[in-house]
């Protein structure tokens, strides 16, 4: 099956500049980044202090489990690492250099939330090759046709996405990982709405994610297709108390 989008169309500088950036971050097939950390970070939102004095570290190949309790800030955190949310006090840093650069952060990452930003109107393939398309300014069957077969999507692959179920549709949404690659995998809840075999082939994304070299950070309750990560417990560097309420905030 053959999906044509127009690549040759002008490009954005944004988008340009996101391209050029994955260039030189992709070194043969694997990733040349550096280490992901953060340092003292405190976050606010909606005038409540979420967490304080939190700090982490994601070596090239490496996972970071975040766990804790709903409302603990799992989701804030994910946020603040891919550059959405501010944070209050604290900085992060790529290779030891501060991440200042929106832009430029934004394209060594790919952020999955509860959010699957599904095209509806589009099929399985279509999705695919517009993100593959927006990223990298080509379309190439060969791989959209291995991102479907990794998440058991090939033989809806003509299907619209309306008439997707939860669980396909998330499928879908992973499988963007796999057509526009970036060093840094932010995943909400990756687990949600997957069965069994998905969540098997989920395991298995992540693991070759990190063989070549790319790091992911997981908010989950459970961590079975996570092996030999590291585990934060954000709910940690929580407010014990109702003094970290700001009323001026509010």
């Amino acid at each position: 099956m053959s999906c044509e989008i127009n690549s040759t169309a002008p490009t954005l500088p944004l988008v340009a500049r996101f391209r050029s950036a994955m260039v030189r971050r992709m070194s043969g097939d694997g990733f040349t980044s550096g280490r992901f950390s953060g340092e003292g970070l405190a976050c606010r939102r909606g005038g409540r202090l979420v967490f304080a004095g939190l700090h982490f570290s994601v070596a090239p190949g490496g996972a970071l489990v975040l766990r804790g309790p709903n409302g603990s800030g799992k989701t804030t955190l994910l946020r603040l690492m891919s550059g959405l949310t501010p944070s209050s006090s604290g900085h992060m840093a790529w290779d030891g250099t501060p991440v200042d650069d929106r832009d430029a952060h934004a394209a060594r990452l790919r952020f999955v939330t509860h959010l699957d930003a599904v095209k509806p109107a589009l099929t399985i393939m279509e999705n695919l090759a517009f993100w593959m398309a927006l990223w990298s300014g080509k379309v190439e069957d060969t791989v959209i046709l291995k991102a479907m077969e990794a998440l058991d999507l090939q033989r809806l692959s003509a299907f619209p996405a309306r008439l997707l179920s939860a669980g396909q549709r998330h499928r879908l949404a992973l499988a963007r990982l796999m057509v526009a690659p970036a060093p840094l995998w932010l995943l909400d809840e990756p687990g949600n709405a997957l069965d069994d075999a998905s969540l098997t082939a989920l395991a298995k994304m992540i693991a070759d994610h990190r063989a070549r070299g790319g790091m992911v950070v997981v908010a989950s309750h459970g961590s079975a297709f996570v092996e030999g990560g590291m585990t934060l417990d954000v709910g940690a560097f929580s407010p014990k108390t109702p003094a970290h309420w700001s009323e001026e905030e509010e």
